[in-house]
């Protein structure tokens, strides 16, 4: 390899690294690559699987308070005997960002459902910065921070965490990253929890 030829595959690459950092020292990478994610979800090739249920058949540990975003507590307590959707999700999580799209669609549409309740709980440290990135979208679905940690039923090794769980307290779905929920398989998987 000559030394021209070299110093060109060096130069590409360093353009490319600066665009990167670019980026990353932004901030704006977490958007790109959750615009590019939601994208991706879009096109349906990455839906829930509702075989895929890890926690099925184990208790709800409804323990638990977190804070919305006016301040006011939010007690797990106060959605037994409900279907309840809960997605983990954190600002700076490129997944996150690219599946709630999805999931205000879906709460939109099965949002007047008897017994059927969304809670949607950020995991960022500062509490601040959930509440900004909420507040800088149009989603309609009910956030909290989760100010008081999580309980047993709640750690997740990955975000975003997706888990559903049954008016008898049974967890009944629970799936690790991102996935379009807005398909109509997963809507009617919802809504025959409460019958």
């Amino acid at each position: 390899m000559s030394k021209s030829t070299i110093f060109k595959e060096l130069k590409s690459w360093g353009l490319i690294l600066s665009f990167f950092a670019f980026l990353y020292f932004t901030g704006l990478l977490p958007v790109i690559q959750g615009g590019i994610q939601s994208a991706l979800l879009y096109t349906g090739l990455i839906t829930p699987k509702l075989e895929r249920v890890d926690l099925t058949d184990q208790r709800f540990d409804y323990r638990g308070k977190f804070l919305d975003f006016e301040g006011k507590e939010i007690n797990l307590a106060d959605y037994r005997g409900k279907t309840l959707f809960i997605n983990l999700w954190a600002s700076w999580c490129g997944p996150c960002r690219a599946e709630m799209p999805h999931i205000s669609e879906l709460f939109k549409k099965v949002k007047d459902q008897p017994n059927l309740e969304f809670l949607l709980i950020g995991l960022d440290n500062d509490f601040e910065k959930s509440k900004g990135f909420i507040q800088s979208k149009s989603w309609a679905f009910p956030t909290a921070h989760a100010s008081y940690g999580l309980n047993s039923s709640l750690q997740s090794e990955s975000i975003p965490t997706t888990l559903v769980v049954n008016p008898q307290g049974k967890i009944v779905f629970y799936q690790e990253g991102m996935s379009n929920f807005n398909t109509e398989e997963f809507r009617n998987f919802l809504i025959s929890q409460n019958k």
